[in-house]
């Protein structure tokens, strides 16, 4: 059994606490005299009074890690993706036909943020279109499939990337 906040322990090294959060692998105890320490849920100590814990234990940083997801998910909130070493510090020129107009010279990076910016907003819209109460599920197929369609359009820009798992993929011509 997982004991809950309140419950009184003795601990052989700490003596004498109060249970005072748990987490899914963690106590944390106020002791008398030696104030707050953590010890293992499978430590060995003398339950005086326990106390059923109520509630599913879960970690801060589960919690943390479960909203950074969602926020992920749902949000223009972008991972950092990085660029492939080869491309860093280089510069985009965009040279026009007409040779009496001027070059457009941009960094490369600037222009790499930009492709993945597209690629989350994308994403976003991929999962609203998912999560919709308003569309049928043939509506969602039919726009799915226009979302693979943008990603291949994108895939030129997959040299960019550093991790090929960050790139974008479309339909395959392969069946």
């Amino acid at each position: 059994m997982i004991l809950g906040i309140g419950s009184r322990i003795k601990h052989p090294t700490y003596g004498l606490g109060v249970v005072t959060n748990v987490t899914s692998k963690m106590y944390w105890v106020t002791f008398i005299e030696n104030g707050l320490e953590t010890i293992d849920i499978d430590e060995e100590f003398e339950v005086i009074d326990g106390v059923e814990d109520e509630v599913d234990s879960v970690s801060f940083y589960e919690v943390e890690r479960t909203l950074r997801d969602l926020l992920k998910r749902y949000s223009d909130i972008s991972e950092v993706i990085p660029i492939a070493d080869k491309w860093k510090g280089g510069t985009l020129i965009m040279r026009p036909g007409d040779s009496n107009l001027v070059d457009k010279e941009i960094p490369i990076d600037t222009f790499f943020h930009k492709i993945v910016m597209v690629r989350d907003r994308i994403r976003v819209m991929e999962q609203k279109i998912n999560s919709s109460s308003n569309l049928d599920d043939q509506e969602k197929i039919d726009l799915q499939q226009y979302i693979t369609r943008m990603y291949g359009s994108l895939t030129t820009f997959n040299v960019l990337f550093k991790n090929k798992s960050q790139q974008f993929v479309g339909s395959s011509s392969k069946k």
